[in-house]
């Protein structure tokens, strides 16, 4: 009873293909999930064509302006000749389409693995891409997608944990540690005189970058929001402090061969990193009630858990208390 209550139940194969056929299509009745738990994403065979990407949007999260937003931004790096999946535009230039109270969006089939961000010739290939994307994306700000900052990341997630979900013996040492880690995090912000807040991907994790034919190709813009470039840059470093420096030196290097890079932003890695911590539990706990969730994270909001959680953070508290990182 509690998985029919959930709209994305009505998500049956049928009406997939319905909805992929409203669009003008022939469905060859061959469809298949792709891992995705925020909206829900499917592989739909169309006849005598190559499969298309069905992406269903989950209700509530995005207006249609946010959503058409992100769209524009990836067309118009699409137009400017860089490796992203946009969406596909029908012949009246709608991206976004509704079908019986869902919104939905098509995307050609890109196939790809992720890259090796060890291989510094990859390091410096992305980093050329993302000054590409981001020189482009500091053009003009979004008007209808939010900021990422900690206000929304980082308090508000904190808020939600501990009103809700944090088990009673552990909640005065949750709010000690999240105390303590969000001034520091507001801190390291306000160090950075003059944040400059681009569009930016928001997502850059090895999951959205599919590595084909020596190029990386960018995909899932759907958390694109503004947000300092350095952003898009520190998931992609790795290892301990000399190697991260190594990967570090290679991303800027192809970065400003497109796009200026502003040092001073390297001391918000390890708040940026924070913040997604945070938001990351708080995301898990909002959609705690849709049943994919139970099913895919049966670790969350256990106790184990919890626990663990609040050492990661204070792991994190010395991380902030470090030097930052620096260009060589």
């Amino acid at each position: 009873m509690h998985d029919a209550q959930h709209p994305f139940h009505t998500l049956t194969p049928n009406f997939i293909m319905d909805a992929v056929e409203s669009q003008g299509y022939r469905c060859d009745c061959r469809t298949s999930a792709l891992n995705s738990y925020e909206n829900r994403v499917y592989q739909v065979g169309i006849e005598e064509e190559k499969p298309l990407i069905a992406k269903f949007y989950r209700p509530g999260r995005w207006s249609d302006e946010q959503i058409i937003e992100e769209h524009r931004f990836c067309l118009e790096l699409a137009e400017h000749e860089l490796s992203v999946v946009p969406p596909i535009v029908n012949a009246s230039g709608a991206s976004l389409f509704h079908y019986h109270g869902f919104r939905f969006a098509l995307y050609p089939r890109q196939g790809g693995h992720a890259p090796e961000f060890d291989n510094d010739d990859n390091l410096l290939i992305l980093g050329r891409m993302l000054g590409r994307i981001h020189s482009i994306g500091a053009v003009r700000p979004f008007e209808h997608r939010p900021t990422l900052d900690s206000r929304d990341f980082g308090h508000d997630s904190v808020a939600l944990i501990r009103e809700r979900f944090i088990p009673q013996e552990y909640r005065e040492s949750y709010e000690a540690v999240t105390s303590q880690l969000l001034q520091v995090v507001d801190d390291a912000f306000a160090s950075v005189p003059q944040v400059h807040y681009i569009r930016a991907h928001g997502d850059c994790h090895a999951g959205n970058i599919l590595w084909r034919d020596d190029a990386p190709h960018f995909v899932d813009f759907d958390d694109a929001r503004m947000a300092p470039a350095v952003q898009d840059l520190w998931m992609m470093l790795s290892g301990d402090r000399p190697r991260q420096l190594a990967q570090l030196a290679q991303l800027i290097k192809g970065y400003e061969e497109f796009c200026d890079f502003n040092p001073a932003e390297l001391r918000l890695v390890e708040a940026l990193r924070a913040l997604r911590m945070l938001h990351y539990s708080a995301w898990l706990a909002r959609r705690w009630d849709d049943p994919a969730f139970p099913t895919a994270f049966p670790w969350f909001n256990t106790v184990r858990y919890w626990g663990e959680h609040i050492l990661q953070l204070r792991e994190q508290v010395a991380a902030l208390d470090e030097p930052p990182l620096v260009l060589l």
